[in-house]
């Protein structure tokens, strides 16, 4: 099949295409099916993506998800059911389980996501505690949210092989910590089990890998439905001992950009694409739309003043950026509310199960900018039936079609991430070997 006509697809985005998703439906959740038995799915995860109306694919994976808290608050059953599903398959006898979070208390939101994250949790039958990694917190502290809601850290402590927090040994250890820095002296060597692993954290994971994983899967998948993979996969590449500041490395960014814009160039003729191709540079790991670029021309590249070096230097925590990603820009066709502020959907898994998501929208961002950055915000989207079914949607911005097309996707990154865990877990086997 090709993709379909760009004049339907702009004003009644990927249609053709979700209409063959859902007559294919009981194949496609067969074949997800069989994949998920090869490769088990992470825990949970995020999954950002971008829809041009010629082109839906993911942009961005997160393995440690904040931002639970813009999911519809009427609708986490399906987030409940979920959760209580995957952690009694990891860890059937699990009835305690401790959050680590980021180690930041001043950011309300992220703190909004943990409440979030611990109903969850409490509701599918858990005990829930919050341990804090810094040592700077000796007693337990609470931490007021807008909200009206209460969240209360306590200090992580270890003894041999074990961390807990006062009165409370768990049995499962969830990570929401991202580990940008560095698995921390006191989580390493752990008897305990913990997910997501630590060894996935921001510290030594790619996004380059993680999208190769992701060319694969779309490969296969594109192959079942006989479509042009290009059509739910972002080209890429990338780029290592970078140095913005010191403008280190920047031939090798002009010239993987220059590839990279002629072979999106070549789709866009092929299709009759009457748009220009443009690229988003970005650190190869990291989170929060830190150290992201919008390139247009090879000219952006050549004369990036002071400024917009410094911003591609370092990421969370200062981390200095020495590896990036350049990856294909996928316009936002897609608008939301009275003021048509560009919108782009973020997609949220327990498991392989999708159980909800949301749109991101920046009033002052442009179709071909990351919508990631200050002045965002988030509007639920209905995902609210089963975790694997078309929608019933109640937003007038997305269809039940599309909502399920926007399913597909996500699982599909889940699945790359699934690799990675095995890739992962293959390493840490092999280094166990060779001690």
């Amino acid at each position: 099949m090709q993709l379909p006509n760009l004049a339907v697809a702009l004003t009644q985005p990927l249609y053709a295409f979700e209409e063959q998703l859902l007559r294919q439906r009981e194949e496609i959740e067969i074949w997800f099916n069989q994949q998920w038995d090869a490769f088990p799915p992470p825990l949970y995860g995020s999954v950002d993506l971008r829809n041009a109306g010629f082109k839906l694919a993911p942009v961005d994976m997160n393995l440690f998800p904040a931002g639970f808290n813009n999911l519809n608050p009427q609708l986490l059953s399906s987030s409940i059911a979920a959760a209580q599903k995957v952690i009694r398959h990891w860890v059937p006898q699990a009835k305690r389980i401790l959050i680590i979070p980021e180690n930041h208390t001043r950011n309300l939101f992220y703190w909004e996501s943990i409440h979030t994250l611990q109903r969850i949790l409490e509701h599918s039958g858990f005990q829930v505690r919050i341990g804090f990694l810094l040592e700077e917190l000796t007693v337990p502290s609470t931490i007021a949210l807008s909200s009206g809601a209460m969240v209360t850290i306590e200090p992580l402590r270890r003894e041999q092989e074990h961390v807990f927090v006062d009165g409370f040994i768990p049995d499962f250890i969830l990570l929401n910590n991202d580990l940008a820095d560095g698995v921390p002296t006191i989580l390493q060597g752990l008897t305990q089990v913990f997910y997501p692993p630590a060894e996935l954290g921001w510290h030594q994971r790619l996004k380059s890998e993680h999208f190769q994983y992701y060319a694969e899967m779309g490969q296969l998948f594109a192959e079942k439905m006989q479509i042009d993979p290009w059509a739910i996969t972002p080209l890429f590449r990338h780029c290592g001992n970078i140095d913005f500041m010191r403008q280190e490395g920047l031939e090798c960014l002009l010239f993987h950009a220059e590839a990279l814009l002629a072979d999106i160039n070549k789709k866009y003729q092929e299709y009759a694409i009457p748009h220009k191709p443009f690229l988003i540079i970005k650190a190869d790991a990291g989170t929060y739309g830190m150290a992201v670029m919008t390139v247009r021309s090879l000219d952006d590249l050549q004369h990036l003043n002071r400024e917009q070096r410094k911003r591609m230097a370092s990421t969370k925590g200062n981390q200095p950026v020495r590896r990036v990603i350049l990856q294909e820009g996928v316009y936002s066709f897609e608008t939301y509310g009275t003021e048509q502020a560009v919108a782009e959907p973020v997609v949220y898994l327990w498991g392989g199960c999708v159980v909800g998501g949301f749109y991101r929208v920046h009033q002052a961002r442009g179709i071909d900018e990351s919508l990631n950055a200050p002045g965002a915000h988030f509007k639920p989207l209905a995902f609210s039936h089963s975790c694997d079914a078309p929608e019933v949607s109640s937003s007038p911005q997305a269809s039940s079609n599309l909502l399920y097309a926007y399913g597909i996707v996500a699982r599909l990154s889940m699945l790359a991430a699934a690799r990675e865990v095995a890739q992962q877990s293959r390493k840490a086997l092999w280094q166990s070997d060779s001690v």
